[in-house]
């Protein structure tokens, strides 16, 4: 197992939403195409500051799609502990029910993407 630390300054931290149109029979799920890429995508978006994961995913599900959400709780595998913990808990992932918790996360390192336009810029500047 690696264990990286990151200062404020190396990581953003992005908050949103799967959205479910649960209103009618047929249930649908809302996506955003983002037409550079060709990608279809989730909202979401960075959180500010002082703000909490649960009011940063649903401004931006309202931002991002126009839509006024609510979280759903459902049952997920998380390695936190509970509210509870008494003493030390392994780590492990534990089922609870009725969560909003997170329940994914991508990791993208700022300092390599920069040391590779950093190695970039250099190429090109030695190509010249």
């Amino acid at each position: 197992m690696i264990t990286s630390l990151y200062t404020s300054e190396q990581f953003v931290e992005s908050c949103g939403a799967i959205l479910f149109d649960l209103s009618s029979p047929k249930k649908t799920v809302c996506l955003i195409h983002y037409h550079p890429k060709n990608e279809w995508l989730l909202a979401k978006g960075r959180r500010n500051c002082g703000e909490s994961r649960h009011e940063a995913a649903l401004r931006e599900v309202r931002e991002e799609t126009g839509y006024q959400a609510r979280l759903h709780p459902v049952t997920i595998y998380i390695r936190a502990p509970p509210m509870d913990e008494q003493g030390h808990m392994p780590d492990e992932p534990r089922c609870y029910p009725d969560l909003t918790e997170p329940f994914m996360g991508r990791l993208l390192d700022l300092l390599v993407r920069r040391r590779r336009s950093l190695l970039q810029d250099s190429f090109h500047w030695r190509r010249r």
